[in-house]
């Protein structure tokens, strides 16, 4: 399916940044409205995204109709669907419906017919981040794949399908991230006028990412932010998220100088050490994670827009579980008394809801409870 598509010059920040003054909505928005379709939902990773291969066989496998089932079962309200930006480029050019556009549309109905929202999030490589840094041709590309996704998906149901614009930008400028998010707002509303848009801030999409960010011109819009402070807790023994987490085990949480200081042995540099110390030394509990998501609903009302965590969790491998149901437990309810929606990270991944072994899967009931939610009824 192609499309042609009116976008607005990237350069032209000047220009854009205008558009960029929000007139205010009021409690009885639509986005307000939109936004309480969004209470309780699960991340569904490594699925349309992060993946190696995206075959036929798998797409129909790794989440199923009956994972999607239990979801609803759970007592998640949505899914936010993380999908690579290649095979969408693909199916695109291709100008035809191809095997991964069918599974993913496939997916959607599952999900809809689940009785669950659904956002549909642009979850691109870094590789494919960093065509956006500089010129026009990486962002002219983005635009117009989102002109056509969102053409693809207006007609089925705007009430419940949202359109995030991209997961995380590491757009090292937010200036320019504020034109690329206009710009391409602007192409997805001339295609979808009446699903409602969801936009985050530039770098990894974190409270003070959102705290920076300028409203859209357009009503239409959530904003979202991630959460997962504290990272030495969040992202113990994780390898992809810096030298000072890989060697962490049994990380405690809420921390204090005293439980975190037999840890500190675990870091092998001073770096770490200074790392993990201040873990300690900044004492988080459940009073300083509601004071730090505090700000975004601070940001909320000052601006008149609703916000969305679009993801917090953490990582299973090396974690208490005791500890990381607590942490859970003290986001949710944070996020719950500033009114915001919310969807953890993830259903099966490193930091799931779920495991699968021998073809049977399991919900951790203990996670199920920090997150307010229940057991499936057999």
């Amino acid at each position: 399916m192609k499309n042609s598509v009116r976008w607005l010059s990237v350069p032209l920040f000047a220009s854009l940044l205008p558009l960029l003054s929000a007139a205010a909505q009021d409690q009885n928005s639509i986005a307000f409205e939109r936004a309480q379709h969004l209470q309780h939902g699960i991340n569904t990773s490594m699925w349309f995204a992060q993946a190696d291969d995206y075959s036929a066989q798998r797409l129909a496998t790794y989440t199923t109709p009956q994972d999607i089932a239990l979801i609803a079962a759970m007592g998640f309200d949505h899914c936010r669907v993380s999908i690579d930006a290649g095979p969408l480029l693909a199916w695109q050019r291709a100008g035809e419906e191809t095997p991964f556009m069918s599974a993913l549309d496939k997916a959607v109905r599952a999900m809809l017919d689940d009785h669950l929202s659904v956002i549909i999030d642009i979850h691109p490589t870094s590789e494919y981040k960093a065509e956006l840094f500089q010129g026009q041709a990486g962002v002219a590309a983005f635009t117009s794949l989102w002109h056509a996704l969102a053409a693809h998906f207006a007609p089925v149901d705007a009430e419940h399908i949202f359109f995030e614009i991209m997961n995380e930008p590491e757009q090292s400028d937010p200036y320019r991230w504020q034109g690329i998010e206009a710009t391409v707002a602007d192409a997805i509303r001339q295609a979808a006028p009446q699903n409602t848009i969801i936009a985050a801030g530039a770098h990894w999409s974190g409270i003070p990412d959102l705290l920076v960010l300028e409203p859209l011109a357009d009503a239409n819009v959530i904003y979202t932010f991630h959460d997962y402070e504290p990272f030495p807790f969040t992202h113990q023994g994780a390898t992809w998220a810096g030298e000072g987490v890989m060697p962490e085990r049994g990380i405690p949480y809420p921390s204090t100088p005293e439980n975190i200081a037999p840890k500190l042995s675990q870091e092998p540099t001073l770096s770490g050490q200074l790392f993990l110390d201040n873990y300690g030394e900044d004492r988080w509990d459940s009073a300083r994670i509601e004071n730090y998501i505090s700000f975004a609903a601070k940001w909320s009302a000052l601006h008149h827009v609703p916000v969305y965590c679009g993801e917090f969790g953490v990582f299973r491998d090396f974690s208490p579980p005791d500890a990381r149901s607590r942490w859970l437990h003290d986001m949710r309810v944070a996020l719950e008394k500033n009114h915001i929606g919310w969807a953890m990270w993830d259903y099966q991944g490193g930091f799931s809801v779920v495991t699968k072994a021998n073809g049977v899967t399991t919900p951790d009931l203990q996670v199920l409870q920090a997150l307010g939610l229940h057991a499936p009824q057999e």
